[in-house]
């Protein structure tokens, strides 16, 4: 599962295997409810693309806690999260936090509820297979711990790597699976291992009892009902702006960010200056 050299990981933004209209249930008990911060029975399902913002909303508004803001309007939380009002304060209501009108969101209460239906009250132990390159920088990347997350195990097929320290921690092999995880009480697991190796890594996972992946390989996982996947391909968001860039090129009269005139002819030729003169 050490990355090859010469091929490298092409991954990005995470896409669910759930479509945005989907709803994720979430479990009563774990809702402060809108007025005394209790549990709210009965508190309906979540859509999916409201959980997929409800991180954006914890990371601005940890932002305007270290900014010393007790409280936040819900125009400035919109606007440090990327969204407009309007769908901020609708995904808030799910949680039964409606604001105070004229004050705003209590930051403190609002980091609470958030983090409570994201299942972040404790820090949540993970599992990293592929220490090549990508694993390697994932696994000293400092910036999970402050969203809740620690890295418990690192493993790895390459017997050349067992037995190295990464962060503070020493790389098992991957035939450890099924003891690191329950050791270590592990149920999210993130896979940074070559394309072949991806497959055959998540069902070792998923019989190990892991039932969240995040997948860093390029490829569709098949894994049983019940178990979560997200990808994460850097390849397909370059993609993404390519056709973005293309389209901008092609609205200014240009291919491929170049402008032509209307002949196809591109500045500098006979051809441009043939098509200027016979508009």
């Amino acid at each position: 599962m050490t990355q090859p050299r010469g091929e490298h990981p092409v991954e990005s933004r995470p896409e669910s295997t759930r479509d945005e209209h989907d709803r994720v249930a979430v479990p009563p008990a774990s809702v402060p409810s809108a007025g005394d911060g209790g549990p709210s029975e009965g508190f309906p399902d979540l859509p999916e693309a409201t959980v997929a913002r409800l991180p954006e909303y914890l990371r601005a508004l940890h932002h305007f806690a270290e900014d010393g803001h007790d409280t936040v309007s819900s125009e400035a939380l919109a606007a440090a999260a990327g969204v407009n009002s309007a769908k901020l304060r609708k995904d808030l209501s799910h949680l039964g936090s409606y604001g105070t009108r004229g004050v705003g969101y209590d930051v403190a209460v609002l980091v609470d509820q958030i983090e409570s239906v994201l299942g972040l009250t404790e820090r949540r132990a993970v599992a990293l297979i592929g220490v090549g390159n990508l694993g390697h920088a994932l696994a000293g990347y400092g910036g999970f711990a402050s969203r809740g997350f620690r890295f418990a195990a690192l493993l790895d097929a390459d017997s050349t790597r067992v037995g190295e320290r990464i962060g503070g921690l020493v790389v098992n092999h991957i035939d450890d699976v099924v003891n690191v995880v329950r050791e270590h009480g592990i149920n999210i697991a993130v896979i940074a291992t070559p394309v072949h190796a991806a497959q055959s890594v998540a069902d070792r996972l998923v019989a190990a009892g892991v039932t969240s992946i995040l997948n860093f390989a390029p490829c569709v996982l098949t894994v049983p009902e019940g178990v979560d996947v997200r990808k994460v391909d850097l390849a397909v968001e370059l993609q993404i702006l390519s056709f973005h860039e293309r389209r901008k090129a092609s609205a200014a009269g240009g291919v491929n960010g170049t402008i032509v005139s209307p002949n196809g002819a591109r500045p500098g030729t006979r051809g441009w200056a043939e098509g200027a003169g016979h508009r």
